[in-house]
């Protein structure tokens, strides 16, 4: 996938656990972000440049109350998953395109970005440390969270010169279970263009939750956005990005606007479809369209996929007070075959035409 091991600039010093906590774990009943491995990644920038990159014992961090990401939400966050291959060898998928996207919603944000290799070769020995923490259990993996944030010490509105990188890493098993059931919401807006709605910016996920709150106490369980303009075009779903079917069309609202997510997983998708032989269509979708081809019985499929959910169907979607149910599992042909195709890329089983999977190189790293 692109990416070999170099001379680190940034030498990362390591601390290990003086004891393991995976006998604790049930890896057959993995709760998704609940458990968490024995260590973390964590890097200091100051003075324009990151230093003293170290992994340590997973634990709390010590923020001082001016801490400015508090109070002005200078915050970002990244989400990627390792898997092990069929000779036991760990693979991230994609994770270059998720340092791309890291670095594009930082640069958003007003943060320092972060090299390539200091990235990868943080990831590279994260998991060689914590290899046996990545679950060999269906549908489980090893999610990998990066974040940012600004350390400054300061109570005021301006850009912080100091930020703390980190990465942790926990055993999951599935997001969703079943079928996913959506509120389209008319009330509330995610993003506008001009504004961050493309950025993993923390403040995004922040601002969803009290009306996701609502959705899930009307018996949802997310809310699909429209735009915040016309109040009538798909954006995404909290979770994920969204994809229909119609009329045998592989439809996903674009990304010209600057309102959705980047998805890594909604691109593997696309290029999944379009070297299957499916049409694929990147363009606004309107509520009225998805509606219309629902009663012509052209709405054959609707699903979300993000890295966290992998690709979920949708069971139900609801609008103005009509819920509108989609096909059984069974008769979802096209979103099956990719899903299955994505999943077992993912997991080393298919050949990696793309070259998506990165190798981790266990044990090169562990004694530095």
């Amino acid at each position: 996938m692109g990416y070999k091991s170099i001379h680190m600039s940034h030498k990362i010093t390591v601390e290990r656990a003086k004891e393991s906590k995976i006998g604790e774990i049930d890896f057959k009943n993995l709760p998704f972000g609940k458990y968490f491995s024995d260590h973390m990644f964590v890097v200091d920038y100051y003075d324009g440049d990151w230093h003293d990159a170290k992994i340590i014992p997973f634990g709390d961090l010590s923020l001082h109350p001016a801490t400015s990401a508090i109070h002005y939400g200078q915050a970002l966050f990244e989400g990627m998953k390792a898997e092990l291959d069929p000779d036991g060898n760990p693979i991230v998928f994609r994770p270059l395109k998720n340092w791309n996207r890291l670095n594009i919603s930082a640069t958003r944000l007003a943060m320092p970005t972060i090299p390539e290799e200091l990235f990868m070769n943080a990831i590279d020995k994260l998991l060689t440390l914590d290899r046996q923490w990545i679950p060999s259990e269906p549908l489980s993996s090893l999610y990998i969270r990066p974040f940012m944030f600004a350390t400054e010490k300061y109570v005021g509105i301006r850009v912080a010169e100091h930020y703390k990188f980190a990465i942790f890493t926990c055993p999951v098993g599935a997001y969703y279970t079943k079928p996913v059931k959506v509120y389209v919401s008319e009330k509330y807006v995610r993003a506008a263009p001009g504004g961050v709605g493309y950025a993993k910016a923390a403040g995004n996920y922040g601002a969803a939750m009290m009306p996701t709150q609502e959705a899930q106490k009307m018996g949802f369980d997310q809310l699909l956005w429209l735009d915040g303009i016309h109040h009538k075009y798909f954006q995404e779903i909290g979770t994920m990005n969204i994809f229909f079917v119609i009329d045998g069309v592989l439809v996903t609202p674009g990304l010209d606007q600057g309102t959705i997510l980047d998805g890594v997983t909604r691109d593997s998708v696309i290029r999944l479809a379009e070297d299957e032989g499916y049409i694929v269509q990147e363009r606004d979708i309107s509520v009225d369209e998805v509606i219309n081809a629902y009663h012509e019985g052209k709405l054959e499929d609707m699903f979300g996929c993000g890295t966290a959910a992998v690709l979920s169907h949708i069971g139900a979607f609801h609008y103005k007070g009509e819920d509108y149910e989609l096909p059984d599992l069974s008769e979802r042909a096209m979103s099956n075959k990719l899903k299955k195709r994505l999943m077992d890329i993912k997991s080393g089983i298919a050949e990696d035409v793309f070259g998506w999977n990165h190798t981790v190189p266990v044990g090169v790293y562990a004694n530095q």
